[in-house]
C-alpha cells in the first residue's frame, strides 16, 4: 500500500443496499488496516472550502498583537488563537512549528448537556471568519456522522448508535497556519509523529504536502487525497472503545525539501469528539478469546483532559 484507500460516501448514501454495504466493507477494512481514508461526495462543497481558505489565511496575516488578543490560556487552548510552538506530540518537549485557532460546537437548543462549552471567540477584524468557519463545522459534523453510521454497521451495531453522543459533541475545528522555515529546526517538525485524540479527523486537502502515514510494517507513506476528496482517520477514543479493532494510526507533518521552506502550509482539520459523558469502555463486540479487552474504563471527558495535559494544551 503506497496511499490511502479512497471511499465513495455516495455509495452509502444510495438506495441500494448493495452499494451501502460495500461502503461499510470499504471503509471498516481501511480502518483495520490502516486507520485512513479518501472520502469523496462528502457535503462539503468546493465554494465553502475557497471562502475558508482565504479567511483563515486573512487571520494568520493579521499583526502578531492583534492575533494575541484572541489567545485564552484559561480555556487551556479550547477556543481561539493558539500561538506558534505551544503544541508538541506527546512524548516530545519540541513545540511543533504551527499556530492554529480552534472554532467549537454551538449546541443546540434541546441539546441537554451535561456541560457548558466555552463560547466561541469572535474575530472583530474579520466578519465573515466566524460564519465561514462554524459553517464548515457543521458540514464536517453532518459527514462524520454517516461516516460513523457506516462504522456502527461495520462492528455490529445499531447503525445509529453514535448519533446522539456524536450530535452536540465536543468537537473542534482547527485550522492551522505553518509558516515558512527560515532556519534549521532543531529537532521541531511541523507537525510531530502523533496519533489523534478524538473518535475520527475529517481533513480538508491542505495547501502543501506533507501528511504521512505509519503503516503497520513501520514504513511511512505520503497521504495524498484527490482533489475535493477528505482525509478521513480514526482517533484513540475510537480505537479504545472498539479494543484496537479500528486502528488510530500514527502520522505526522513533515518538514519539506529544504528549497520550499519559503512557503507557508495551511490545513483544516476537524477532529470529531462526543459528548463528554460517552463512556469509552471497550465494546462487547470486539472482545473475544484472541483479543480481550485492553483498556480501563474512561469517559471521554476524563480521557480528552488526560491528553491534553499530555500534549501542553492544559497545565497541572
Amino acid at each position: 500500500m503506497t496511499n490511502i484507500p479512497s471511499v465513495n460516501l455516495a455509495d452509502f448514501l444510495s438506495e441500494d443496499p448493495k452499494r451501502k454495504q460495500k461502503f461499510v466493507n470499504e471503509i471498516g477494512s481501511a480502518y483495520e488496516e490502516i486507520g485512513f481514508v479518501a472520502l469523496n461526495h462528502h457535503f462539503l462543497d468546493e465554494k465553502l472550502i475557497d471562502q475558508l481558505y482565504t479567511q483563515v489565511k486573512a487571520f494568520f496575516d493579521l499583526p502578531e498583537e492583534i492575533k494575541k488578543k484572541y489567545e485564552r490560556e484559561d480555556l487551556g487552548g479550547q477556543r481561539g488563537y493558539i500561538s506558534f510552538g505551544k503544541e508538541h506530540a506527546k512524548g516530545k518537549k519540541e513545540g511543533d512549528l504551527k499556530e492554529f485557532w480552534h472554532f467549537g460546537q454551538e449546541p443546540d437548543e434541546d441539546a441537554d448537556l451535561k456541560e457548558d462549552y466555552p463560547e466561541n471567540i469572535k474575530v472583530e477584524e474579520l466578519p465573515q471568519f466566524n460564519e465561514a468557519g462554524m459553517e464548515a463545522y457543521k458540514m464536517l459534523e453532518k459527514t462524520g456522522i454517516y461516516v460513523l453510521r457506516a462504522l456502527a454497521l461495520y462492528i455490529g451495531l445499531n447503525e445509529y448508535y453514535f448519533d446522539y453522543w456524536a450530535s452536540n459533541g465536543n468537537s473542534i475545528l482547527r485550522p492551522i497556519h505553518y509558516p515558512p522555515i527560515e532556519s534549521e529546526p532543531k529537532g521541531a517538525v511541523r507537525a510531530g509523529a502523533h496519533g489523534d485524540i478524538n473518535l475520527i479527523t475529517l481533513l480538508m486537502g491542505a495547501s502543501a504536502g506533507g501528511l504521512q502515514v505509519k503503516r503497520k510494517d513501520g514504513e511511512w507513506i505520503d497521504a495524498k487525497p484527490k482533489e475535493n476528496e477528505l482525509v478521513i482517520n480514526v482517533g484513540d477514543m475510537l480505537e479504545r472503545h472498539t479494543n484496537n479493532k479500528l486502528r488510530s494510526t500514527i502520522h505526522r507533518v513533515v518538514n519539506p525539501p529544504k528549497e520550499e521552506w519559503d512557503k507557508p502550509r495551511y490545513s483544516i482539520p476537524f477532529f470529531l469528539h462526543p459528548r463528554s459523558d460517552m463512556r469509552l469502555d471497550c465494546l462487547e463486540e470486539c472482545i473475544d478469546e484472541n483479543n480481550p479487552k485492553q483498556y480501563e474504563d474512561i469517559t471521554a471527558g476524563e480521557f480528552l483532559h488526560q491528553r491534553l495535559v499530555e500534549i501542553g494544551l492544559i497545565k497541572e
